[in-house]
């Protein structure tokens, strides 16, 4: 492993259905560890999840209690998120600093929350120190090391689809002896294929080759249904795709996740690749793999694709807050942000401006994220979904509201903004507690792009609104002597869930027409 490190393409997955009855407990219980695996063919240490490379999907039910103890057994500190859960009212469980005091080696803690009103695919992974490049979804000391000396992370060894190395589609390009994803299926069928980009730092266009992409929702949120070719998938979003298995089956066809916005030539042999298997199959994929958007000198094509995603307004399903939902472009904004991010400099981190004030429950607030780097970034807001309403390149003004979509626009926890470009969301202030808003591109979190905002309820002046402090809390800085040794907890019961990371969920002919519809499909 070079000192670049890796791009992951994993679908680690909480699959959340309908409530039916009470709101009962779920126990899993996920050990955090080193092991040796060769994913691009070059033994080298990786982190796992119960000894897994990558880790267990986590199946959960809307509004289930969710109970997750971590044991840490690597040598350093740990803390795990759940990108896109929002955590009603306790930011104590969200697993990032300035929230959560940090999981010492050789301890546990156990998460304690409940995806309330939330359905849809979002994954889990460890939020310090760049931990996530290594798996776990763990630490490259040479990457920390060339940040903090000023240098880029330069280009990674490869991609991987469900922790897989590329299929040998090219003998050149790919090297012989490399473990590849295969994906069965049967003529014929429908599945669900959700797809998320947990890499460190750059975009990834997914496709399948002569097969339609029906998109049904993305990060908790169902979507206008449409069919596209391929779609860029951008670090730190979640994606469900509807594809139907209506090719002949002469051979198999390639799954393909490749950079974007990069030297594609050069680039080339990083190309994720893994095989849709027919039944029924006649022989291997071959030939050259589906082209990528051919937008080389326009620009604009990823935008206007990324604005073509629009919320089904019309679909059933669990929604925190329905007014919002409905009515979001009739309710007044009370307040604007602007968050401008800049190219890392070696006096100081990227700076943006500060997000300092206390903002209060039922605000409506505009946040536009001006991205004046020299690199496509994803921005993501814990414990809430944004609306956003518009997308652009050049300096936002005032009069970019003209072009703003305040009927049906995507909900959602993470989006793109283009380099040299901006986006605007707006956010209903509908959860109290403290949340990280930041940078989804792991080198530019860890340089400091990130920052807090701390809602509060000011009717509540006896402070129930917000959860208290769990009774396991930890404490750390200033308030480390508050800290007691940790007894051993008790044990759990463990949920053993088989281990497919692009998930495929059969959707039979009634199941589609639901979905169509905007039902929820039981899983």
């Amino acid at each position: 492993m070079g000192a670049s490190g890796l791009l992951y393409w994993i679908s680690v997955g909480l699959l959340l259905g309908e409530c039916l009855g009470a709101d009962p407990f779920a126990n899993f219980e996920l050990d955090i560890s080193y092991i040796t695996a060769s994913p691009l063919g070059v033994p080298q240490q990786v982190i796992a999840v119960n000894g897994k490379f990558p880790g267990p999907v986590i199946n959960v039910t809307t509004n289930y209690n969710v109970v997750v103890n971590v044991r840490n057994k690597l040598d350093e500190n740990l803390l795990m998120t759940w990108s896109g859960i929002q955590m009603r009212r306790s930011s104590w469980q969200d697993g990032v600093l300035g929230t959560n005091c940090p999981i010492p080696p050789k301890w546990n803690w156990t998460y304690q929350f409940q995806v309330k009103d939330q359905i849809g695919s979002f994954f889990y992974y460890p939020s310090l120190n760049m931990q996530r490049a290594s798996g776990g979804f763990g630490p490259f000391i040479a990457l920390r090391t060339a940040l903090d000396g000023g240098r880029g992370l330069g280009m990674p060894d490869g991609v991987l689809i469900n922790g897989k190395g590329p299929y040998r589609y090219n003998t050149t390009l790919v090297p012989d002896g490399i473990e590849h994803e295969t994906i069965n299926v049967d003529p014929g069928k429908t599945y669900r294929i959700r797809v998320h980009n947990v890499g460190v730092s750059t975009c990834l266009n997914f496709r399948i080759q002569s097969h339609n992409l029906l998109l049904a929702e993305t990060e908790g949120y169902y979507t206008s249904q449409q069919n596209y070719t391929s779609l860029d998938v951008h670090v730190g979003q979640s994606y469900s795709f509807l594809v139907t298995m209506d090719q002949n089956a002469s051979s198999d066809y390639y799954i393909v996740a490749s950079a974007r916005f990069v030297n594609e030539s050069l680039w080339q042999r990083v190309t994720g690749v893994a095989v849709l298997h027919y039944s029924n199959s006649k022989g291997n994929a071959a030939g050259p793999l589906p082209d990528p958007p051919n937008d080389v000198y326009d620009p604009s094509y990823s935008l206007n694709q990324a604005m073509s995603i629009r919320q089904n307004v019309s679909a059933s399903g669990a929604r925190p807050n329905p007014q919002g939902s409905f009515h979001y472009g009739s309710i007044n904004v009370t307040d604007t942000y602007m968050l401008k991010s800049l190219p890392p400099v070696m006096i100081g981190h990227p700076s943006w401006t500060d997000l300092s004030s206390m903002l209060r429950t039922k605000g409506f607030i505009e946040i536009i994220l001006q991205n004046n780097d020299t690199v496509v970034q994803t921005f993501h807001l814990d414990g809430y979904s944004f609306f956003v309403v518009g997308m652009g390149y050049g300096e936002w003004t005032e009069n970019n509201r003209g072009s703003y979509n305040r009927w049906d626009a995507i909900s959602r926890s993470t989006v793109q903004v283009f380099a040299g470009g901006w986006t605007a969301v707006y956010v209903s202030l509908d959860n109290v507690g403290v949340w990280n808003l930041r940078t989804e591109n792991l080198d530019r979190w860890y340089l400091g792009q990130e920052t807090y905002m701390r809602i509060i309820n000011p009717e509540d002046t006896a402070n129930k609104t917000e959860l208290p402090p769990p009774d396991n809390v930890l404490y750390c800085g200033a308030l480390s002597r508050m800290q007691k040794p940790q007894k051993t907890s008790s044990a759990l019961t463990l949920q053993v869930h088989s281990q497919i990371y692009v998930l495929l969920l059969l959707v039979d002919s009634k199941d589609k027409a639901q979905l169509a519809k905007g039902s929820h499909i039981n899983e």
